[in-house]
């Protein structure tokens, strides 16, 4: 098996691609070893010293590693670890334990709807092609404030804030204009 690498724009993380489907359900995302608990690929790739977060996308898995720790030091085991998990036939991860949960109130569905419309059909590629992705967390009605959640490369990346002022947040304004700000949540 072949697994191409791509830096993204945070240094500290670097997109794997292993020429087939990873996470086909949904994107997934661990911040922690305790949160890969229910994920065969996610606990081994933990199990590499220095690795800090794992996100697996469609098509590929972004590993972040700890600030201090240098790529060609654990590249290769990390290269090992997802080349073992993707051959040993075993399920790469367990059942989700919670959908996407949206909070929106008085009757703002139909705006809801709309941005998540433009997040998956616009935003979400051009962020997994840099090793992330955005999850919508909520809506204000009121303030026009959408609420989302950057994950994978995205998370901690020095260029996040730019994308997420310049990029996602014109786009939200221009294709839904009940949108004011979009802010991140942590």
């Amino acid at each position: 098996m072949f697994i191409q690498t791509e830096a993204t724009p945070n240094p500290d993380t670097l997109k794997f691609l292993p020429g087939r489907s990873v996470s086909v359900e949904a994107p997934r995302d661990f911040a922690s070893p305790e949160d890969a608990l229910t994920s065969y690929l996610a606990r081994e790739l933990f199990a590499v010293d220095g690795v800090t977060r794992v996100f697996a996308g469609l098509d590929f898995i972004s590993v972040t590693k700890a600030e201090g720790v240098h790529w060609p030091h654990i590249k290769p085991a990390v290269l090992g670890a997802i080349m073992d998990c993707l051959e040993s036939g075993k399920a790469l991860f367990g059942d989700r334990d919670e959908c996407e949960r949206i909070i929106c109130e008085n009757g703002a569905a139909e705006t809801v709807r709309a941005i998540r419309d433009v997040i998956d059909t616009r935003v979400r590629p051009a962020v997994a092609r840099d090793g992330g992705d955005i999850v919508l967390h909520g809506y204000d009605d009121q303030t026009g404030v959408v609420h989302v959640h950057m994950r994978g490369a995205c998370s901690g990346c020095p260029s996040s804030t730019l994308t997420l002022k310049q990029g996602i947040e014109n786009l939200l304004r221009h294709y839904v204009p009940e949108v004011t700000r979009v802010e991140s949540v942590v």
